[in-house]
């Protein structure tokens, strides 16, 4: 009788550590260094200024958090607002539905009739112009770029995209 009550004890505590274990744990979060982030949106205005485009760049972290941020010379005070928007969308709703990008996003959008953004358009920070791409290490979304400022979406894209180009190698 003794030991079957030890051995019932002994299993009762091991199921309550077990479970305290559970609720407990740690989550681990990825993304982008300091560094990295200030060296991806340096390169997205300096890849627009080149085209001749005065750009915002912002990286977000997947919660939408500001990491980075750099107004480039000549870009208009409303660029800082676009390009979070893109980037926090691109961030936040482009993993979800597996576009990868404002641009994957607005394009299919564009594609499929009856489809309604005017609910998710409704939230704020989101926007639907390209030129927002999510952060990929590896599979794994880790935050968003966001461009604003040239003449177009698919240009502001396009700088963004060179971004995370120069620094995709090491985002492993």
């Amino acid at each position: 009788m003794r030991v079957a009550l030890k051995i019932l004890g002994l299993t009762a505590y091991a199921a309550c550590v077990s479970q305290a274990a559970v609720g407990q744990g740690l989550v681990v979060k990825k993304r982008l260094s300091a560094m990295m982030a200030h060296e991806a949106v340096a390169e997205a205005v300096a890849v627009c200024a080149k085209a001749g485009y005065a750009v915002t760049a912002i990286v977000v972290d997947n919660e939408g958090v500001r990491q980075a941020v750099l107004r480039g010379d000549g870009a208009t005070v409303h660029t800082l607002d676009s390009a979070y928007a893109k980037a926090y969308t691109a961030a936040s709703l482009a993993p979800v539905r597996k576009d990868g990008s404002t641009k994957g996003l607005s394009e299919r959008i564009a594609k499929t009739p009856g489809v309604s953004t005017a609910g998710l358009a409704s939230l704020p920070n989101i926007n639907f112009t390209p030129g927002g791409i999510t952060i990929l290490a590896g599979e794994e979304a880790i935050g968003g770029i966001g461009v604003g400022g040239a003449p177009g979406g698919n240009f502001d894209h396009d700088c963004g995209q060179a971004a995370l180009d120069k620094i995709k190698d090491r985002m492993k």
